[in-house]
């Protein structure tokens, strides 16, 4: 469904953006919205040590399995990956959790 404007916003050369719904969109299905996307939080199931590789792959819609093996790679290699995930262990807070 697209629609025309027409108005001071063509008399400059501008158009709007046309949203169109993808054919192969399935109903029913979850699609992840910016305030879905913004919330970095540990979940509270699927975690293997403090949940924080769950929550980055969940809030950029990446694979948990993915995050995990790369961090894992990463790791041998010399750099701050263990305190920076200490730090997101401490700064991420719990899903549904509240923080003071």
């Amino acid at each position: 469904m697209e629609r025309s404007t027409t108005g001071p916003v063509e008399k400059v050369g501008l158009s709007p953006p046309r949203i169109r719904v993808s054919s192969t969109c399935q109903r029913g299905r979850t699609a992840r919205t910016v305030e879905t996307m913004n919330a970095l939080t540990r979940p509270r199931n699927g975690r293997i040590l403090a949940g924080v590789c769950a929550g980055i792959a969940d809030r950029f819609g990446w694979s948990r399995t993915f995050v995990r093996i790369a961090w894992v790679i990463l790791s041998l290699f010399p750099g701050p990956l263990w305190i920076a995930y200490v730090v997101l262990w401490i700064l991420m807070p719990n899903q549904g959790g509240r923080r003071r």
